[in-house]
């Protein structure tokens, strides 16, 4: 139990480092952009007529106080740090005077629901068909499914997203192109909305599901084509036992492990494509947000999703970290 203790707080340790390092990473890449987010504000309210100039100096150095970005550069950091410890990024430039954590709180759970179904799908029918084609390494169909799967791997996202929108949204017009729900539904747990989001949410999902799958057949195949080779192997089959005991037990069990480890260092890539996917789709969540406010220059919302997905992801990671040594009792904790 103290090994377990010590493996978990390394762990920790680990996750704050990460969250640490990303959050200062977003914060200097926002602080260095081009854009400055307080005059292209003054410029849009003053755009309409003549202002006074004492009144629009006024109107800079409240907005400096209001988005953090008042005094040196370690002093804009320091209160970046508090408001990220207090989890208030004061308003949103955009959408205010909304808070940004407001703003944020209504794409999170669309986010959140379609990256955990497209990872669970890519991640489980990738294994699954790379085990099976690794172990029956002379059968066609399951060579056919690897030169899709694969010949699917290298393509951008945006283009398998933009195909799935022409096939399916136009040749073939079963599936909703752009949204997260039917307009006239009101939210809430009823079956008209809740098939609503899943209908709306299948080709940006489908879209996920196809550029991921390719990395996780290749992987497990590669994994299971030398696990049976290994004399464990060779001998359970001289000894007549069953195919799929050697399948289940002997070869899949052990090649997953290192799929699993596999899963937590590719989060931060499939929120990558996810940002990609809602903005091709129109999809409510922190992608299309985080695009949305680069565009309009909306500092605080900028570094409020950016902070957010960093902890969200090096969460994630950490969840997984401390189940590995649950599903391998030879990682040692001490």
């Amino acid at each position: 139990m103290n090994g377990f203790l010590i493996y978990v707080a390394r762990r920790l340790g680990q996750f704050l480092l990460v969250v640490f390092a990303g959050v200062t990473l977003s914060f200097l890449i926002a602080h260095f952009s081009p854009v400055d987010p307080i005059e292209q504000t003054v410029s849009l309210l003053t755009s309409f007529g003549s202002t006074d100039p004492r009144s629009v100096e006024l109107l800079r150095e409240s907005l400096r106080e209001l988005y953090g970005t008042d005094g040196s550069l370690l002093d804009q950091y320091v209160t970046f740090w508090s408001r990220v410890l207090t989890g208030d990024f004061g308003p949103s430039l955009s959408a205010f005077p909304t808070p940004v954590m407001t703003v944020i709180g209504r794409a999170l759970p669309w986010t959140v629901g379609l990256l955990t179904l497209a990872t669970l799908f890519s991640w489980t029918l990738g294994n699954l068909f790379g085990a099976l084609a690794g172990y029956f390494r002379k059968n066609r169909l399951l060579n056919a499914v690897g030169v899709l799967v694969m010949s699917m791997q290298p393509i951008p996202t945006y283009i398998v997203g933009l195909t799935l929108i022409i096939v399916f949204g136009y040749v073939w017009p079963v599936l909703p192109i752009s949204g997260g729900a039917q307009l006239n539904l009101e939210p809430g747990f009823t079956w008209g909305y809740i098939s609503s989001v899943i209908v709306h949410g299948a080709l940006p999902a489908l879209t996920l599901v196809c550029v991921g799958l390719g990395g996780w057949f290749i992987s497990m195949r590669s994994l299971v084509s030398n696990l049976v080779t290994e004399d464990h192997v060779v001998y359970a089959e001289l000894a007549g036992v069953p195919g799929r005991t050697i399948f289940s037990q002997y070869v899949a069990r052990n090649a997953m492990l290192p799929q699993v480890t596999g899963l937590a260092l590719t989060l931060g890539h499939v929120f990558g494509g996810a940002v990609i996917v809602e903005f091709v789709f129109n999809y409510p969540g922190l992608g299309r947000l985080l695009i949305a406010g680069i565009y309009a220059g909306d500092y605080s919302l900028v570094l409020g999703v950016t902070t957010i997905a960093v902890i969200a992801v090096a969460a994630a990671m950490l969840v997984i970290d401390i189940l590995y040594p649950l599903i391998d009792p030879r990682v040692k904790l001490g």
